[in-house]
């Protein structure tokens, strides 16, 4: 797999790149309004669980629980945590596929295909204790790098304690999430990382379903 990881100085670009390139309003049954059209009592979901209700049915996003790692006026950045790839891959691998420094690094991650933006960024999600310049702490105990430091850092055992390796993103323009919302195609749990991380990810979506509390 070849991609690039994106350093998170250019968090902005990140939303402006979502903004760009996010599916069609349509497939998901949803207009997408003008900015205006935000309120201005909205409640900012950054390090939220983002999960799809059983009427999205359409991919990518049927079943999919997504962590928000931004959401502003700018729109909605996020990563889809319950899609893994088929089988985990050599770290070496990706690191050499990076052009990065794979000597001394052993072990495999398991990938996780994070949304349909961008399909060759690559993003590490992690427990915040572990921390690098580049690092963007998102809610105090989950934090996102985009660097391929992380990678080497983790294929070394000197990375964070727990982690997911995704490529891709979920994003959307500003006001189409809250209006995705509104259609009743998302809902919302804190976040909480024993899903995160280690919930079995066969039975993630129903479990985070689990936890939300309709009319919240």
């Amino acid at each position: 797999m070849r991609g690039e990881f994106v350093s998170a100085w250019k968090w902005g670009r990140w939303i402006a790149a979502a903004a760009a390139l996010v599916l069609p309003a349509s497939l998901l049954h949803a207009a997408l309004p003008s900015q205006t059209e935000i309120p201005d009592n909205i409640i900012w979901l950054t390090g939220q669980l983002l999960i799809a209700s059983p009427q999205l049915r359409e991919p990518p996003f049927d079943h999919a629980v997504i962590l928000l790692a931004q959401h502003s006026r700018e729109g909605a950045l996020g990563l889809v945590i319950n899609r893994p790839l088929d089988r985990p891959r050599p770290i070496a691998g990706l690191l050499a596929a990076f052009g990065a420094d794979a000597s001394g690094v052993t072990d495999s991650v398991r990938v996780f295909v994070g949304g349909p933006v961008n399909p060759n960024a690559g993003f590490v999600l992690h427990s915040a204790e572990y921390r690098v310049a580049d690092t963007v702490d998102i809610d105090g105990r989950v934090a996102l790098t985009a660097a391929a430091d992380i990678l080497r850092d983790i294929g070394l055992r000197k990375g964070p304690a727990k982690s997911l390796v995704a490529f891709g993103y979920a994003g959307w323009a500003p006001a189409q999430l809250e209006s995705e919302m509104a259609h009743g195609l998302w809902v919302t749990v804190p976040e909480d990382p024993m899903l995160v991380f280690d919930d079995d990810r066969e039975r993630l979506w129903s479990d985070a379903l689990a936890r939300h509390k309709p009319g919240r």
